[in-house]
């Protein structure tokens, strides 16, 4: 017998009633890459809460290093909203339409406010793609130039031309056979450690030198060398591990990604709150799973990482699916959790995770299978570790749909 969950169903527009206070970091996750319907109702979703709790910042699943030029440009910085488009963002997300009309919003908000009340913008993934990573060079040297304007040059560990010639081509970084071939990867040769070191040294300098370099520049160019030292260690970091041979070199390399958000993650809850919006498997509490070829991998993802730091502060809505017909994913059995919502008649709506485990008693659901790669089905089995579920009943091919977008997390 399928329980009667009708009773612990919101209209979405009431997803904050699940909380006693606003979060710091809000989660909203996604189970599939792609849609722009999806990202319409985050963006409505931020509208909301810039309106009604005070949020300011919004982070999505993009490179932290060119969400800096989406910043810079919705704070009132130069450039074209094309421009902005092709370089601020990371995985294709820049031809989306609605990740376009977000950027097109935050900075029509910040005309002529106060730099207390703009709007702000972060990437919170590492300059990382599915076929591999990139070159530290542009946060390695980025912070080495911010330090040695300021600090004196016999504090430093290096000098820039030292950095240059050991980071050498940026080809010998990206090369996408590292990926799969670690005999390509140059993460672990003689000048890969020595940068290791050096970069070690230079963020111990930008923490050591902190109230200095806070009073001669400013917080806001701080936290931006703190930025750059927390991807150019875990770039190396993480080009060590590609060329690993061990068995659990992709486990590693994958835990290493959601590592790198999570430091994001909490550097951003600093100016708080914060919008996270990413997929699923990166915000959830409960251990990570996806199948790589032959590989069955499992990570802590980012959102446990933060969870387990910021305790309550951190609040995680997973969205669920009935339909996505255009991938071949269509009405969902009735003894899943999707098929559960789907028999409701909302379009849109949100349950609180703890409401629907108690409504539910002693029925038991059944994990549902996706015939589409690309979208995760929510697991039944770990409903309460989820502060809500917001559910699109049908979501159907439209002209907003992205087609270059990643089919995994």
């Amino acid at each position: 017998m399928v329980a009667d969950v009708r009773g612990v169903v919101r209209p979405v527009e009431s997803v904050m009633g699940l909380f006693p206070s606003p979060p710091r970091l809000l989660a909203l996750g996604e189970p599939t890459h792609g849609e722009d319907v999806l990202l319409d109702l985050r963006n409505d979703l931020f509208e909301r809460l810039v309106e009604q709790e005070g949020y300011r910042t919004i982070a999505i699943e993009s490179d932290c290093l060119a969400g800096l030029v989406v910043d810079d440009y919705v704070t009132g910085g130069a450039g074209t909203l094309d421009e902005v488009m092709e370089r601020g963002f990371s995985h294709g997300f820049g031809a989306s339409p609605a990740n376009r009309e977000l950027v097109r919003r935050m900075r029509a908000h910040n005309e002529d406010r106060p730099a207390a009340e703009r709007l702000r913008f972060a990437g919170f993934d590492g300059p990382l793609e599915i076929s591999g990573a990139a070159s530290p060079r542009p946060a390695l040297t980025a912070l080495h130039t911010y330090l040695a304007a300021r600090v004196d040059a016999g504090l430093l560990a290096c000098t820039g031309e030292t950095l240059d010639r050991l980071l050498g081509a940026d080809e010998r970084w990206t090369d996408p056979a590292a990926m799969m071939d670690p005999s390509h990867s140059v993460g672990r040769s003689e000048e890969a450690v020595r940068l290791r070191l050096l970069a070690d040294d230079l963020v111990a300098l930008l923490d050591a030198q902190t109230p200095d370099l806070i009073a001669t520049s400013s917080r806001e160019e701080w936290e931006r060398a703190r930025l750059y030292g927390r991807t150019a260690t875990g770039l190396l970091l993480y080009h060590s591990w590609m060329a690993d041979t061990s068995p659990g070199r992709m486990t590693r390399l994958i835990g290493l990604r959601d590592a790198m958000m999570a430091a994001n993650l909490l550097a951003l809850a600093e100016r708080g709150p914060v919008l996270v919006h990413a997929h699923n498997r990166h915000l959830q509490r409960e251990r990570s799973t996806m199948r790589l070829g032959a590989l069955n991998l499992e990570w802590w993802s980012a959102g446990a990482l933060v969870s387990a730091r910021l305790g309550e502060e951190y609040a995680f809505l997973a969205t669920a699916l009935g339909t996505l017909r255009h991938r071949g994913v269509g009405t969902p059995p009735p003894e899943t959790v999707e098929g559960l919502l789907y028999g409701l008649s909302e379009e849109r709506s949100v349950v609180g995770a703890r409401d629907l485990v108690s409504a539910l008693g002693d029925t038991r659901l059944t994990p549902r299978v996706s015939p589409y790669f690309g979208y995760f089905p929510l697991d039944p089995a770990h409903l309460a570790d989820n502060d809500g579920i917001v559910f699109v009943r049908d979501l159907g091919p439209t002209a907003t749909t992205s087609s270059s977008a990643p089919d995994t997390p």
